[in-house]
């Protein structure tokens, strides 16, 4: 979890605005003022500063799994032949690019990077599989687990408010 410690800006009310627009980024000024016991006008003053600190990067809006038909997910441990920073850096700028991909994490281990990675097929997954790491002379090896079932998924980062954190 993350503290308030990090941040000193922080107080008891962003934390709970941070809190609620993770719940929901659609809520009107009015229902974040009632969440976070504040008037409207004042959320909006912090959420903007907020955005504006870089503390909120992104308003998204998750689409259901639903919507888009039968998916397979993926994760994939790939270990790279040379541990130099220009092939990490060409490797992730790949994957970066790979809309297959939604999540890439350099991780230490036996692995280099740890991907999420999302197709329609297991057809699909071949066909990138052969494209992303087949084919990159820097791959040395990649090990596939497909996803039978999703136990738990959130995007939320949680942040808890301590009152000696002031």
């Amino acid at each position: 979890m993350i503290s308030p410690r990090r941040n000193h800006k922080w107080d008891r009310f962003d934390v709970a605005l941070l809190n609620a627009v993770q719940e929901n980024n659609q809520f009107t000024a009015e229902q974040f003022a009632e969440k976070v016991g504040l008037s409207s006008s004042a959320c909006q003053r912090r959420l903007k500063r907020l955005r504006a600190e870089g503390m909120i990067t992104a308003d998204v809006s998750l689409v259901s799994p639903r919507a888009t038909g039968p998916r397979v997910t993926l994760i994939v441990l790939v270990s790279v032949e040379r541990e130099q920073a220009d092939l990490f850096d060409s490797f992730k700028k790949a994957m970066r690019n790979h809309p297959e991909v939604t999540q890439c994490y350099y991780v230490t281990g036996s692995a280099d990077f740890i991907l999420v990675v999302n197709v329609a097929s297991m057809e699909e997954y071949g066909t990138f599989a052969e494209r992303a790491f087949i084919n990159d002379r820097n791959v040395r090896a990649f090990q596939s687990y497909a996803c039978m079932q999703q136990v738990k998924f959130t995007t939320k980062t949680p942040i808890v408010w301590h009152e000696d954190d002031v």
